[in-house]
């Protein structure tokens, strides 16, 4: 495998890559909209809507964890998920500003 040469670029291109990545899985594309239709959930909860088994389930919410895009909560011996919408806002910003200088331009 080759090298990323990731420190070429910018931190911020950094982070929303790390977000974009995190957002790759078709599994955890399924776990934010999941997370979207219901208040909270614990693991579990998540395991019984997703063909895939708990570890598998517990990997992937890892990723969007150390990603940002949802926050756990402990309740009792139970993790509860939400989405984090500070995250969802830098998300929306960056496709923001892409939308604004599409506008701008002619192709």
């Amino acid at each position: 495998m080759g090298v990323s040469k990731s420190e070429s670029f910018s931190v911020a291109h950094n982070e929303m890559a790390n977000l974009f990545k995190a957002l790759s899985h078709p599994a955890r594309v399924a776990i934010v909209e999941y997370l979207l239709s219901v208040d909270t959930c614990i693991c579990g909860d998540i395991v019984e809507v997703l063909p895939l088994a708990q570890p598998t389930v517990s990997q992937h919410l890892k990723e969007l964890k150390n990603a940002n895009i949802i926050k756990g909560s402990i309740d009792g011996t139970a993790i509860c998920y939400c989405i984090n919408p500070d995250t969802i806002e830098i998300i929306e910003k960056y496709f923001g500003s892409i939308n604004q200088q599409l506008k701008n331009k002619c192709c």
